[in-house]
């Protein structure tokens, strides 16, 4: 029997639900982005540039094929956006030590202070969020979040949350 105290409607799979959820995807990523589009558009970047930034600075010496699968963009797009980052000195290539026809990206100290500017209020929303949730609501965010990407990612990001427990401070 359904805990009526809770709030929570034990129908969440119904047509209304589901586009509730949709819909606060929707208002939550324009909320989520919205001061980091501001800055970028000062520098005269866009969202690409901000997840370039984004996944070199969360994955230090990231090969560029690497960088390819996560972002899922063509090669002549990513070409576009990283000749600009580097060029403007936010991104370092070098050849790998293996192979050395494969680029590894790193941050510049430019570009790990510019990631921490447009990060800075996301993480800030996402703490706000967090806090007010309570740790088992953030977890099953988690589960939410992690069942709505593709399952050949799935497993890498689930065992990234793993090495990664939840802290939630009240």
């Amino acid at each position: 029997m359904a805990d009526v105290k809770s709030g929570v409607n034990p129908l969440f799979l119904r047509e209304e639900e589901l586009r509730q959820g949709m819909e606060l995807l929707f208002y939550a990523y324009r909320d989520f982005t919205a001061e980091a589009d501001d800055m970028l558009e000062r520098l005269g970047f866009g969202r690409a540039h901000h997840r370039v930034i984004y996944f070199v600075g969360r994955n230090p010496s990231i090969p560029v094929t690497e960088l390819l699968s996560i972002l899922r963009i063509t090669k002549q797009s990513l070409s576009r956006v990283l000749g600009e980052l580097v060029r403007r000195g936010y991104i370092t290539q070098r050849p790998g030590l293996r192979d050395r026809r494969q680029r590894l990206l790193e941050l510049t100290p430019e570009g790990i202070e510019l990631e921490r500017q447009l990060s800075e209020t996301q993480r800030q929303r996402v703490a706000r969020a967090y806090r007010h949730a309570g740790a088992e609501a953030v977890e099953g965010f988690r589960k939410v979040m992690l069942g709505m990407v593709e399952e050949r990612d799935r497993d890498k990001l689930a065992a990234r949350s793993a090495d990664r427990p939840v802290a939630v401070r009240r």
